[in-house]
């Protein structure tokens, strides 16, 4: 016979400790661990959500040490004896999670901006849980203040919200990839990640563009721009979307001196003319939101990727007029590239 899940011994608002003692609910240790309870159900979230079969193995790995940790955090001694010992953490184990962070950071590209949750679903559930344990530290060194409390727990709890931050930008990071990856033009569809994401991979000996061909390209653009009478400002980048050469004409406008490398860049990293990326970034569309957390990204029409023997060796990147008067001169230095 199955037992039952109410005991109705917490009616009167109390529960038990491990060790016996009775409290009430809203204690500061209980506080603790059922703040580190929410955090671990979000991480459920996380696992049932994420693509990424790593993510998920650590997700479940955390889930599982959780529970000796949460132990710890309810364990009073003093009280009636156990017949289990009950583990602390050790500083083992907050290594581990220091070397997981560190294997991570070799992959994740850092924009040095706040984030806004919500990249992809498993990174909103891993952020949820992050902040969640961060709630729970708090309570830590609260009930730090009145009792002695394991140093290498609170260490663990820190670097724990540190790692599950890194986990929640490596999950929306390689979901954004996909998308994009699955919205290249045919041509590029199938060149690989090799060739879309070189500053992922590692790839670095792709074909270059020279000053030669940086001059040849902004003076293109120069005399269309002074044909259809709008100053402007022009930028050529590399395929990482590292600027080779921008210029400022006479009278164009401030703006255009950050808006038209912006533009390159976004052409160069995600291989796709910006005012395409507009087009599948509008509400509904597959790329909705792309530009939330990439600071350098930009909607605005005016940047177009450069191709040479099948791949994308830079961009170019015109700002100072309307959209259309943009992608004009762009690819007036596309042609003369």
């Amino acid at each position: 016979m199955s037992s039952k899940v109410y005991t109705r011994g917490g009616d009167a608002g109390q529960t038990s400790l491990l060790g016996g003692l009775r409290v009430d609910k809203d204690d500061l240790r209980i506080e603790v661990y059922g703040t580190m309870d929410e955090g671990t159900s979000a991480l459920g979230l996380a696992r049932a959500t994420t693509q990424h079969d790593d993510l998920c193995r650590h997700i479940i790995d955390l889930q599982g040490e959780l529970i000796p940790v949460m132990s710890e955090a309810a364990f009073v001694p003093g009280g009636k004896p156990l017949s289990f010992d009950i583990p602390q953490v050790q500083p083992h184990q907050v290594e581990r999670l220091e070397r997981i962070i560190d294997h991570y950071n070799q992959e994740w590209i850092q924009t040095g901006q706040f984030v806004r949750p919500g990249g992809s679903q498993a990174a909103a559930a891993l952020d949820m849980a992050r902040a969640t344990f961060r709630r729970a530290e708090r309570r830590l060194i609260s009930l730090n203040r009145t009792e002695a409390v394991n140093p290498h727990l609170m260490k663990y709890v820190n670097r724990l919200s540190d790692l599950l931050y890194v986990l929640a930008r490596i999950d929306e990071q390689r979901t954004l990839i996909r998308t994009i990856e699955a919205n290249l033009p045919p041509e590029l569809a199938n060149a690989g990640q090799e060739t879309a994401w070189p500053y992922i991979s590692g790839e670095t000996d792709m074909t270059t563009l020279t000053l030669t061909d940086c001059n040849r390209m902004v003076e293109a653009g120069i005399k269309r721009a002074e044909a259809i009478g709008v100053p402007m400002v022009l930028a050529v980048v590399d395929q990482n979307g590292d600027v080779i050469e921008t210029s400022r004409m006479d009278e164009a406008l401030i703006v255009s001196v950050t808006l038209a490398p912006h533009k390159a860049y976004t052409a160069a990293t995600v291989r796709l003319p910006t005012h395409e990326l507009a087009q599948a970034a509008q509400p509904g569309q597959s790329l909705y939101g792309i530009d939330i957390n990439l600071p350098k990204f930009t909607l605005v029409g005016g940047g177009l990727p450069l191709h040479k023997e099948g791949k994308v060796v830079g961009a170019v990147g015109v700002s100072g007029g309307s959209v259309e008067q943009d992608i004009d001169v762009a690819q007036a230095m596309v042609d003369a590239y």
